[in-house]
């Protein structure tokens, strides 16, 4: 960023944190209103709260009697009189910008004081000479604090006479069907609006360039998609005979879904290709224990299998449940995470290398340049959208030929699997495991929290546990964690020591600490930041409270609901909210009240939020389109996807002219790793 004139270091930062730290990222910042100068009348006529340009004679400087008073410059025009306010003012500067008895042209807003008019702080003073300059359509951009709209806009500017032709990259019919203009111009139309229509997200410059967006990011999925399709994949056909066993010792019968998914993943490692699919599984539907009976299958045909968790707590939870069901099997399991002696770490490693060890399951600790498989087959990935596609290729490295499994327990719109996980095919488990009841949601108002109190203190002394979650605020951990001590302390008070408390700042091993106790009942109330959002499994869980539920997504609402309800007891989720209640946040808790169908909260989610904000993005490793928004931009995706499949099936090298421009839309989009696979594989 500092490469703009007039953007030191200071600014650079603001704008990176803003934009991103590439100049190109500038140019994707696009306006979200604009200001209209248009609109020059004279005095007589300037209407009250208006932004106009008014052409003025300098009259007079009138310096104020103390330092509280605004410094005024008195003007006119043939119709009237209008005083220009500055507080805090430098007469110096002011005297040199509006010279007595001399002609400017003044923009800014308008307003009637007492009898006279006024205009505080003028956006723009000029000499008439340069009128001309003066940006008559003003765009506004989204802002960071310590950045002004002159700084940033500048910049923009800059950033935008710096964008050259580049050799179009759509294909041309559809691009004409359209009727979209080239690149370049459809960017500077974009930064250009000429009133509020052009702001809308379906006008041909802004469809462009999410369209840009959006084809960047399925040719790069594809050109991965593709080159794992080419590397020769192996069969691997089990006996079935391990499988059976650990069904057997199951407490439970597969659902119908399960025993679908199962199909369809051993039906991909049977055959030459590689596979490359995503198990997408409500919370509590059972993916852990379709991913165990693939990972028999792979141990039935003498070779390993690994999964990879992306957090201690939840790898010791997937060992817990495979561990007894791979015992029953005959087959042996290990854990392997970064808190492990160096003894126990040694003799897994052997065990690994030497085949001994079967299944295992772990960390980034798998990732290590230490760790070798005797011969791995299958890596099952535990996505919580917290793995990108290199990490998964990462542990599938680690094999000859390996299949790669990607679970994820949070439900994605149809839209939004094609952006994160268009290199994969999917399965889905639509139904929850028998004997599971419905969860009680309710929603109230934050004045009820006494109630709520006293409600949690009945079902503490049935001896149940208690989710108390206090919501997250964007980019403040400070603040989180004040909320979450201060709720914390409060219930100390009246439970005193049942009362834990878990959040984002705490160690690995403290959270896990914390974790235990409230898992095996030593405390009983567990105060948490959204930390126990993804995975942490308590049967005895049946009370879930969330504060200022109207500040969480859906999709994240309906996770943390599913940390109850997990065993037989019937469980209660309380969403409590402060009070007046937009028409968004109603309809969101609304939705939660009528259905537990996460796949249905997820499309609702997009509907109401749209994507950006839909998952968390930046935290969650899903795309974050900057042009694009699949609420609006769906059915450009689906088109999108279309021409990269064609794309690399036509030209997979991107070796043609077009497939050339594609490269350099790659790099702009900073998806330039697809171009490195290309030249990897």
């Amino acid at each position: 960023m500092t490469a703009l004139p007039g953007v030191g270091p200071r600014f650079g930062k603001l704008m990176e944190k803003l934009a991103g730290d590439k100049v190109v990222a500038l140019c994707w910042h696009l306006p979200t209103g604009l200001i209209d100068r248009r609109l020059a009348p004279k005095l007589a006529d300037a209407p009250e709260g208006a932004i106009v340009t008014l052409t003025l004679l300098v009259d007079g400087h009138v310096k104020p009697g103390s330092p509280r008073q605004p410094y005024k410059v008195r003007c006119r025009d043939e119709t009237g009189f209008i005083h220009l306010v500055f507080f805090n003012a430098r007469p110096d500067y002011l005297q040199k910008a509006l010279p007595v008895g001399e002609v400017r042209a003044v923009s800014g807003r308008v307003e009637r004081y007492g009898a006279e008019l006024q205009m505080t702080h003028p956006d723009y003073i000029v000499p008439l000479a340069e009128l001309e300059t003066l940006q008559k359509v003003e765009p506004v951009y989204r802002l960071t604090a310590g950045l002004t709209p002159k700084v940033l806009g500048k910049a923009i500017r800059e950033a935008l006479a710096r964008a050259p032709e580049l050799p179009e990259w759509q294909d041309a019919a559809y691009a004409k069907r359209q009727g979209w203009p080239a690149w370049r111009a459809a960017l500077l139309a974009a930064h250009q609006p000429e009133g509020e229509r052009d702001l809308a997200l379906d006008t041909p410059a802004r469809q462009r360039l999410a369209f840009d967006e959006l084809l960047a990011n399925q040719l790069a999925l594809a050109l991965v998609r593709a080159r794992q399709r080419r590397q020769a994949g192996r069969r691997i056909v089990g006996s079935g005979r391990l499988q059976a066993k650990a069904i057997a010792a199951l407490p439970f019968a597969l659902t119908p879904s399960q025993t679908r998914s199962l199909a369809e993943i051993q039906a991909d490692m049977a055959s030459e290709t590689r596979m490359l699919r995503l198990l997408q599984g409500d919370v509590g539907s059972g993916k852990t224990v379709v991913a165990l009976l693939a990972m028999l299958t792979a141990a039935e045909a003498g070779c390993q299998a690994a999964l990879l968790a992306p957090t201690e707590i939840l790898a010791r939870q997937h060992f817990a449940t495979i561990e007894p069901l791979a015992k029953a099997a005959g087959a042996r399991v290990a854990l392997l995470t970064g808190a492990d002696k160096a003894g126990a770490r040694t003799a897994i490693l052997a065990g690994l290398e030497s085949g001994e060890i079967a299944l295992v399951v772990g960390t980034h600790a798998l990732f290590q340049e230490d760790v070798a498989f005797r011969d791995l087959a299958l890596a099952v990935v535990d996505e919580q959208h917290r793995f990108g596609v290199h990490q998964r290729l990462l542990l599938a490295a680690k094999g000859q030929a390996t299949d790669v499994l990607v679970m994820t327990a949070t439900p994605i719109p149809r839209t939004l699997m094609l952006t994160a996980y268009g290199d994969l095919d999917a399965s889905r488990l639509l139904e929850k495991p028998a004997g599971r009841k419905p969860i009680d949601t309710r929603a109230l108002p934050l004045e009820r929290l006494d109630e709520v109190v006293i409600a949690v203190e009945r079902a503490v002394r049935g001896s149940a546990r208690v989710y108390w979650v206090c919501p997250l605020v964007e980019e403040s951990e400070a603040v989180d964690l004040a909320a979450a001590s201060e709720r914390h302390a409060h219930l100390r008070q009246r439970f005193g020591d049942r009362v834990g408390l878990v959040h984002g700042r705490m160690k690995t091993a403290e959270k896990d600490a914390v974790m235990a106790d409230f898992a095996a009942g030593r405390t009983q109330i567990l105060v948490a930041t959204t930390v126990i959002e993804v995975g942490v499994d308590v049967p005895a869980a049946t009370v879930m409270v969330i504060e200022h539920a109207e500040r969480f997504g859906l999709a994240q609402l309906h996770q943390l609901r599913g940390r109850v309800g997990r065993g037989k007891q019937r469980s209660t989720c309380l969403l409590l909210y402060q009070a007046p209640l937009g028409e968004t946040a109603k309809a969101r808790l609304n939705i939660l009240r009528e259905t537990e169908d996460g796949f249905r909260i997820a499309e609702e989610d997009l509907r109401l939020r749209g994507a950006g904000e839909l998952l968390g993005t930046r935290q969650s490793g899903m795309p974050e389109f900057r042009l694009a928004d699949l609420a609006v931009h769906g059915e450009l995706l689906a088109a999108a996807r279309d021409d990269a499949r064609l794309v690399v099936q036509r030209d997979p090298e991107l070796a043609t002219p077009r497939g050339g421009a594609l490269r350099t839309l790659l790099y702009l989009f900073e998806q330039d790793a697809a171009i490195k696979t290309l030249r990897s594989g």
